[in-house]
């Protein structure tokens, strides 16, 4: 069969060789015409033969943002949360199997505050049960029977199990309606603007919502917060009940410097994935919404992410443990104090952009100022545009003076000396 198909394949090549010479103008008259057909024409081509069209950048801190064939994507500077480029970043989208991030989070959530705990039981409901269909991803729980949160967590992330999700909504919340709410309510604590959560596992439903954007966030979110369990979202395999399922996320296999996050499908959602990964000190986080196969979502975050770590680097503004400014302290035991940074501050930035910092301080500063209070703040800037700011903080505490001193400073203050 597959040599039968190779010979025709030849043939219609030689063919096809034969007779260019003689259609090279219709050839080019064709072209002309789908060059001139407008972009919604091309845009519906291009679906209607199962790719999406590329869709440039949006924004972008960086000249040479890639054009990638989905409805949104964008890439984030973990450190500071930064978007250094996107398209279509707030469009709530359907999200499909990129819901059990925030599924996961909640759990491990529940676990850093003692909620739950590793080995506590969870049953399997009907409800939560998987029967099997291989129209959605499951953990292949038993009806009725029991898992360890653990195992479910790793059922959720590793497996995308719909089964695993269900069943631990449902013993967090008493029914997966009802966690859907503890959902929406940690997307609002996050700001994620546009995101809306109907269920536990992202099977689909029109108010089932979220966005390149509150996606990325979210994932920051994860890394940053349960550093405990996020090294799961990394495994490459997990076997529950006899049954060993691969993780989805194929850049895990091909990429060493990737270390998560999730993969989701459906039909409405297309094919996304949301990607981590850490090269020397830059951890940068990529999202790709609904694109048209699970080899095109892998390929777009490679490019999308290659392009970030080939355009951008970090630069520390000030180094830490700097005094930056020693402003003056009204009525204190000493007349200034020394400010600096409260911690060590490093940016993402354009490779080869310099970077400038200016103070502002609080106006007239009172003892007592105690040491790390803060007393105005720095502000990066680059080419005039702001970057960031940080807060400065006092290096010292500053005790307030005694009657006397404090009458004598304020004698001095009204005489301008």
């Amino acid at each position: 069969m597959h040599t039968k198909f190779l010979t025709n394949a030849a043939l219609a090549l030689a063919i096809a060789g034969a007779v260019v010479p003689s259609v090279s103008f219709a050839a080019q008259h064709h072209a002309a015409k789908a060059a001139a057909k407008p972009a919604a024409h091309r845009k519906a081509a291009a679906e209607s033969a199962g790719t999406m069209p590329p869709l440039p950048a949006d924004t972008s801190l960086a000249s040479g943002a890639p054009a990638l064939p989905a409805k949104a994507w964008l890439l984030m500077d973990f450190d500071s949360g930064e978007v250094l480029a996107s398209a279509n970043a707030d469009e709530p989208l359907p999200p499909a199997s990129l819901t059990k991030m925030m599924t996961s989070f909640l759990v491990e959530e529940a676990l850093r505050s003692g909620k739950l705990k590793k080995d506590d039981l969870v049953t399997v409901s009907e409800h939560a049960w998987c029967r099997g269909s291989s129209t959605e991803s499951c953990m292949y729980l038993p009806l009725h029977g029991q898992a360890t949160v653990m195992d479910l967590l790793r059922g959720i992330i590793v497996q995308s199990g719909n089964d695993a999700s269900k069943a631990v909504a449902e013993h967090m919340a008493g029914s997966e309606e009802a966690f859907a709410k503890l959902m929406n309510a940690e997307a609002k604590r996050l700001g994620m603007t546009h995101t809306h959560f109907v269920n536990a596992t992202g099977l689909p439903d029109p108010d089932h919502k979220s966005s390149a954007r509150d996606l990325a966030i979210l994932a920051r979110a994860i890394i940053r917060d349960s550093a405990e369990y996020y090294p799961i979202y990394a495994e490459r395999e997990f076997k529950y009940n006899g049954i060993k399922q691969g993780n989805r996320n194929a850049l895990l296999y091909t990429d060493p410097t990737v270390d998560g996050l999730k993969t989701g499908h459906t039909e409405a959602a297309g094919f996304c994935l949301v990607t981590s990964s850490k090269r020397n000190n830059m951890r940068l986080i990529s999202v790709i919404l609904n694109t048209h196969s699970a080899q095109a979502r892998a390929d777009e975050s490679r490019t999308l992410l290659a392009w970030g770590f080939n355009n951008f680097e970090k630069a520390t503004p000030i180094p830490a443990n700097t005094a930056i400014a020693t402003p003056k302290v009204s009525y204190g035991k000493v007349e200034t104090v020394p400010a600096g940074l409260a911690a060590p501050w490093t940016l993402t930035v354009p490779r080869g952009q310099s970077v400038q910092t200016s103070v502002q301080l609080k106006p007239n500063l009172e003892a007592p100022v105690a040491k790390g209070a803060v007393i105005g703040k720095v502000i990066a800037s680059s080419n005039g545009k702001p970057l960031a700011e940080v807060p400065l903080v006092a290096q010292a505490d500053v005790e307030r003076a005694g009657f006397m001193l404090r009458t004598w400073q304020h004698v001095t203050k009204l005489f301008g000396k």
